[in-house]
């Protein structure tokens, strides 16, 4: 069940991704304007208030909260996925059992062998 709905919420993900930025790139720039100040023309909205949002600003600020809950949605649904199996590393160690004689015969061998050594400080 978590499979499907973690799909369609990438998919919708990435299609709301896509559309922002074709609808950025589509937008009108705030500095665009700026040139029409030095001679051109007065501009209205070179340091002062652009006016009201227009539809492409708008629907870009919706898809952005769309964006916004699908990213929150996506954290969650991936980390709340059940773990089917352990790292690779983690299950070599566990298969690796210590046996009572190799563990006495190697500090048997390290305690006599060698007096710099500092195997005995290793904790068990």
């Amino acid at each position: 069940m978590m499979n499907w709905f973690f799909s369609l919420l990438l998919t919708v993900h990435i299609l709301v991704a896509l559309v922002i930025i074709g609808l950025v790139l589509m937008q009108h720039g705030k500095g665009a304007d700026m040139g029409a100040a030095f001679g051109s023309g007065a501009s209205g909205s070179l340091f002062g208030s652009s006016g009201s949002a227009n539809f492409l600003s708008r629907l870009t600020g919706g898809l952005a909260a769309v964006f916004f809950i699908t990213s929150l949605s996506l954290a969650y649904v991936a980390s709340s996925k059940p773990k089917t199996t352990g790292s690779v590393m983690q299950d070599a160690v566990q298969s690796q059992t210590v046996t009572p004689a190799t563990s006495s015969a190697v500090e048997g061998s390290s305690a006599s062998g060698d007096q710099g050594s500092k195997a005995k400080e290793i904790p068990k």
